[in-house]
């Protein structure tokens, strides 16, 4: 116990980096300056006699001995703060701490206006929020980093509950020959270059599909992991893209609806396999209320 004691800041911290895979974001994560993080860290790989972390450009790698000890700390460091959780609802059932993911294509709008409405009802609840891709926050929840996170599209294979549909549209640049339609058939967009997430991605595979389906391969002229940068993209007339429809106006763009069939995601709402504080639990309850009032 004396030897656990010692080291259990230097686990979290080291735990952190692991995840965040610099030390800036486990600094800001833990509310700490970065010199006391790589003290920690280096003060663990001290004790162990074995280097845990490899600079690699300006983040870090786990070496085979971090990978190790990472892997193995997970369920550990999830049921202390579970145990630590369940002390303070104990002491103060209104309170606590809920880790929430959602989307890129979430967070200017939507989410935020669906958690000022919950934090106006559970004032007391501190929410960590992560904004990631659905393959990254299902990671999240399976390691017990995450509570509940939006995922679109949901794995058919992990339980969850559907809150809505994403419509997918189609993006064009201001000056393009179909701005001024009302919408448009998919096929009218063979003869374009299309700018897209890389193949990995789960609306790169629909724009394949969807894009076979009307007759055509698409030419793919830029592949791109942010949305962002894609609307910046189509604004300079490089492209056109599908996606789901900008939160707010975007300048240089217009927004057309896809004619035919209808294109769209499942927007689901996932949950820890670990199970869900009370705290959790009355956040799960609040978006499924008021989802489709966003």
């Amino acid at each position: 116990m004396p030897q656990v004691a010692l080291v259990a800041p230097q686990l979290a911290a080291f735990a952190e980096v692991a995840r965040q895979g610099h030390v800036t974001g486990a600094a800001e994560a833990l509310g700490m300056p970065q010199s006391s993080v790589t003290r920690r860290v280096q003060a663990l790989e001290d004790g162990l006699g074995r280097q845990l972390l490899a600079r690699v450009g300006r983040g870090v790698e786990l070496t085979s001995s971090g990978r190790a000890l990472s892997d193995r700390l997970q369920g550990p460091l999830r049921a202390l703060e579970e145990a630590l959780a369940a002390v303070a609802q104990e002491a103060d059932p209104e309170a606590g701490t809920v880790r929430f993911g959602f989307p890129l294509t979430m967070g200017p709008v939507t989410v935020p206006r669906l958690l000022a409405g919950f934090r106006e009802e559970a004032p007391r609840v501190r929410l960590v929020l992560r904004q990631a891709h659905a393959s990254e926050l299902l990671d999240g929840l399976d390691r017990g980093e995450l509570d509940l996170a939006v995922v679109i599209p949901p794995s058919p294979a992990v339980a969850h509950a559907v809150l809505g549909v994403q419509e997918i549209i189609a993006m064009l640049p201001e000056s393009h020959r179909l701005a001024g339609q009302a919408s448009i058939p998919l096929e009218e967009l063979r003869s374009e270059q299309f700018i897209a997430n890389p193949t990995s991605y789960h609306l790169r595979q629909l724009t394949e599909e969807w894009c076979e389906e009307a007759g055509f391969v698409p030419a793919i002229a830029l592949e791109i992991t942010e949305f962002s940068t894609v609307h910046a993209f189509v604004s300079q007339g490089q492209g056109v893209a599908l996606m789901p429809p900008s939160e707010s106006p975007v300048p240089g763009i217009r927004q057309i609806p896809l004619e035919g069939a209808s294109r769209h995601r499942v927007i689901g709402l996932v949950e820890t396999p670990a199970g869900l504080t009370r705290p959790a639990a009355r956040l799960r309850d609040h978006l499924l209320a008021r989802f489709s009032e966003a």
